[in-house]
């Protein structure tokens, strides 16, 4: 049995809630107190995920010319910024444990993502 569980289509499912919670969280939580970076940085990194989505190669991708690999790759590059931003920006507090956490749970999504299986000639 595997580790890597989270599939093409359970990755899907997840995308649009996550940007539309990295959206609308850094008004809920009043992010931007150490810094407005805290504030802006998930909203726009939310409307980018939402655009990426929309673009990507799974079933619920509405334009799917970007390849799942791609979606992946750039899912990482995500966590490991939020991971680094505040030690990068100077972010404390709320700030800080927001992007620690949703990093931290990017790249464990990413970690656990079952390998595509390519279909047999």
């Amino acid at each position: 049995m595997s580790l890597r569980f989270v599939t093409r289509n359970i990755h899907a499912y997840l995308d649009y809630p996550v940007a539309i919670a990295l959206m609308v969280l850094p008004f809920v939580l009043g992010l931007g107190q150490s810094n407005p970076l805290a504030l802006w940085l998930s909203v726009v990194t939310g409307v980018a995920a939402f655009v990426l989505t929309v673009f990507t190669d799974h079933h619920l991708g509405i334009w799917r010319v970007l390849p799942y690999k791609l979606h992946l790759a750039v899912d990482l590059a995500v966590g490991v910024t939020f991971l680094l931003a505040p030690s990068l920006l100077g972010f404390s507090g709320i700030d800080a444990l927001f992007y620690w956490l949703n990093g931290a749970a990017v790249v464990a999504v990413i970690s656990l993502s079952a390998p595509e299986q390519t279909a047999a000639a």
